[in-house]
């Protein structure tokens, strides 16, 4: 539940004790937008530099940039007025809007299709991405299901396989499903006989998911379908008559309402979903999600009541009692509490409570205090623990890389896991009674690999290798610590060529994300590869937000600690300076998402240090960010809510079209977010790239990249992801000045 709960929650997007308020309209009704000035000194057109920069060619009447109209709406929070003269760019679906979009692409896609380094890394990217890899397998009554990719497939596909040996046959192929193979399996679940496998596939423009179940025998469908959900996945009665799932409220027009309070539902097998029994439901508060999981017996249901990412409550509920009530566990919402599954009347959960690293503890389902303590707290953070095989295993962050150890049930220590270096693990999964399960491991130049764990005998065996276009010998990782701004011991990996000569001349790419407790840990990216092979070097710097040193960690970047994390990040690209790695004119920045923030308030904070920024699908107003969907409010645990006075003064501060300064010179900008994202709502990018093109005053260029046909990357198809990236690393080129190999 831990990796679900750092998924994108959704919540009811209710906001107590709203005391800001408009002082002029609201909604679409503010008002007849109003031209804006050019974006040169003055309010003058500012043309030539720029146009010559992304090659445009000159033309001495346009802008360089489409006009964004302004309109006259404040709002005001606790005595401060804050102006947001680009409103109109969040009623998504005008026909205003639709024109801004089409006008910026029209602007930015023919200049990026021109940057030099493009072909190359279109064809390199393609190759790199060309190679067999497969998922985490999960094991049910002898079957093997698992996603493969034969290395040309857009999208992966859904297999089982009566034994490990064998290739397997195919269940569900989404790249059949639609021509562009922008229908991707984001979820499945076998039943507990291995007869049914319930799979969620989603569109690429949306984390909405529909759920259908297929028979294994014959691959073929049963009738089913659910719809409504997102993120929380679905878990079977241990008769396999049905599945648990929660469901969001629909909207007349058929939508899902992801403002709304989902509840949890059973769905039986062979009705619809109109039918199905409503299990559980929040009617206490406003903004708690509930997911539920069976345990391995079938006697009880856990439901996990979410709310941000620092604390959840927890009850149960007796499924051998058609009505039972639920039962509190844990409902002082004081920590952490991640169900990991059950022997008998002990259930066994993953907490942070009196332990800010982890410990894994077990309860007795009828009398559920005082817990037991079975793993206690270490010196690491404990990312995600399991229960298999009758043994606990539990996954750490060690200095920013995976260590796994395997414990008995009651806690005595059996050994670590045998890994092959210091990157990224997942995995180890399945139930109690299963002997064996499957992990995956990857670094920056080890494309993921998979092995089998044979749990009694706590020995791991390599069950699928990639082969891939790519040679790593001539490129190495180190890893390095450095101070942040108040002295805080900040790690960063650095990946770069072995004959790297430290002249402070070196192209260099700096990504971070510091959020959400999520740790970056050494993972192999084909763009990576591709940015390696043409002449750069890649550091990723693990900051304080994170979930590398536990919860303390996690704590010192959210709310009104956030600018720790710019500072970390800020810190880092001074470090690469200050040791000779690169300079400014040579350093680029990126980050997705959360780290979309990050490197918008680095890019208004410290706008000189860098030569390039890529923001991706960011969350960049942060005084409105809650306003967008439910999902988004869940977000407040990290950044808070500007309904707060003093959680307003930290968002203020920092938040990235609020502090777009004019007068400014920033470096060249490339935005890029997409118009189906309902994650991340894409005016954060428009508001934040008309503000930039309205401020800018030399020549750097300030585009946005919108797509048209995906969102926030889930499901995003492999020819997309291509063609995002060889915009976004040409544009990184020409600005850092790299030069692309002749071939690919």
């Amino acid at each position: 539940m831990r990796a679900r709960y750092r998924a994108v929650a959704g919540a009811l997007a209710t906001a107590a004790g709203v005391v800001y308020c408009l002082s002029s309209c609201v909604g679409m009704q503010l008002g007849t937008p109003q031209p804006f000035p050019g974006s040169g000194p003055g309010g003058k057109p500012m043309r030539t530099a720029t146009e010559t920069a992304v090659g445009m060619p000159p033309a001495a009447s346009a802008p360089v940039y489409p006009v964004t109209a302004r309109v006259q709406v404040s709002d005001s929070y606790f005595g401060t007025k804050v102006a947001d003269p680009y409103r109109w760019l969040e009623n998504l679906d005008s026909p205003a809007v639709r024109e801004w979009v089409s006008r910026q692409n029209a602007l930015a896609q023919p200049r990026l299709q021109e940057l030099a380094a493009r072909p190359w890394l279109k064809a390199r990217l393609t190759q790199l991405w060309n190679y067999e890899r497969f998922d985490v397998p999960v094991r049910r009554a002898g079957h093997y299901f698992f996603l493969h990719n034969d290395g040309t497939q857009n999208q992966s596909v859904l297999f089982v396989s009566d034994t490990l040996d064998s290739p397997g046959r195919v269940l569900f192929d989404p790249n059949t499903v639609r021509e562009d193979a922008t229908v991707a399996v984001s979820e499945f679940t076998p039943d507990v006989r291995g007869r049914v496998v319930a799979y969620a596939v989603c569109d690429a423009g949306t984390d909405w998911q529909i759920w259908r179940f297929r028979s294994v025998a014959d691959g073929k469908d049963l009738p089913d379908t659910l719809r409504f959900t997102k993120f929380w996945g679905v878990s079977w009665a241990r008769d396999g008559s049905g599945v648990y799932y929660s469901r969001y409220p629909a909207l007349p027009d058929g939508k899902g309402d992801d403002s709304g309070r989902p509840a949890v539902y059973f769905h039986r097998l062979g009705t619809a979903q109109d039918d199905d029994r409503l299990v559980y439901e929040v009617t206490n508060h406003p903004t708690r999600i509930p997911m539920a999981r069976v345990t391995e017996d079938g006697h009880y249901l856990v439901v996990t009541l979410v709310e941000g990412y620092e604390n959840n409550g927890v009850e149960l509920l007796d499924l051998r009692g058609a009505d039972a009530k639920p039962q509190p566990l844990f409902s002082a919402w004081d920590a952490l509490y991640t169900f990991i599954g059950a022997r008998g009347q002990d259930l066994y959960f993953q907490t942070t409570r009196d332990a800010p690293l982890g410990r894994v503890i077990a309860i007795d389902a009828r009398e559920p205090n005082p817990a037991r303590t079975l793993v206690p707290e270490g010196a690491t953070a404990l990312e995600e623990a399991s229960y298999v095989g009758g043994r606990i295993i539990a996954r750490y962050i060690e200095d920013a890389h995976g260590v796994a150890r395997v414990y008995e049930r009651d806690g005595r220590p059996l050994g670590n896991v045998t890994l092959p270096g210091l990157g990224r693990i997942a995995g180890f999964h399945g139930e109690g009674a299963q002997n064996e399960t499957f992990f995956s491991y990857t670094d920056y130049l080890t494309p993921t690999k998979i092995y089998r764990f044979d749990v009694p005998a706590n020995e791991a065996t390599l069950w699928r290798e990639p082969r891939t276009s790519a040679s790593n010998a001539q490129f190495v990782t180190e890893q390095v610590f450095y101070p942040s701004k108040d002295g805080t011991r900040v790690p960063m990996y650095i990946t770069h060529r072995r004959d790297l000569v430290r002249d402070g001349n070196q192209p260099f790419l700096l990504y971070g994300y510091g959020g959400f407790d999520i740790s970056l840990t050494p993972e192999y990216r084909p763009q990576v590869q591709a940015w390696l092979e043409m002449g750069g070097a890649y550091a990723e710097a693990n900051l304080r937000g994170g979930g590398e040193y536990g919860e303390k960690w996690h704590k010192a970047g959210t709310l009104a600690n956030k600018q720790h994390v710019f500072d970390d990040f800020i810190a880092a690209a001074e470090y690469l300076i200050a040791q000779h790695y690169t300079r400014s004119a040579r350093l680029g920045i990126h980050g997705r998402s959360n780290g979309g923030l990050l490197v918008g308030a680095v890019l208004t904070q410290r706008p000189q240090l860098f030569g390039a920024a890529l923001p991706a699908v960011g969350v960049l107003d942060m005084l409105r960010y809650h306003t967008a969907s439910a999902n988004a409010r869940q977000w407040s645990s990290d950044f808070g809510l500007s309904e707060d006075p003093e959680q307003f003064r930290s968002l203020y501060a920092y938040s990235p079209v609020q502090n777009v300064k004019k007068g400014v010179c920033y470096p060249p900008t490339l935005i890029t977010t997409a118009d189906h994202d309902d994650r991340v709502v894409p005016w954060h990018s428009y508001k934040f790239a008309a503000a930039l093109q309205a401020a800018q005053i030399c020549a750097n260029p300030i585009l946005i990249r919108v797509e048209t046909r995906a969102g926030h990357g889930a499901g995003k198809p492999v020819w997309m992801q291509i063609d995002d990236f060889a915009d976004q690393w040409a544009f990184l080129a020409k600005w850092l000045q790299v030069t692309a190999p002749t071939a690919p």
